[in-house]
């Protein structure tokens, strides 16, 4: 089940995508804890779901994001 993210984590994540901030993301993938690190290309909705879309081309499901740039997002 998707769960939608909250306003101030988009805000967190708008605000690194436009300043060109290098972030790292923690996140969760087939229930093994992942860490990418990277600039945010773009968000989108892709089948319903949200993304994180980095330069790098690699896509995360944004209600699958444990921290951001070291901020708490969603419990583990």
């Amino acid at each position: 089940m998707y769960t939608p993210i909250s306003c101030e984590f988009f805000d967190q994540l708008n605000v690194a995508m436009k300043r060109n901030i290098p972030s790292t993301i923690v996140y969760l993938e087939n229930d093994e804890k992942k860490t990418l690190k990277g600039l945010i290309e773009t968000m989108s909705v892709i089948d319903g779901f949200e993304y994180l879309i980095l330069k790098t081309k690699e896509q995360i499901k944004l209600d699958t994001v444990l921290t951001f740039n070291g901020r708490r997002h969603k419990e583990e």
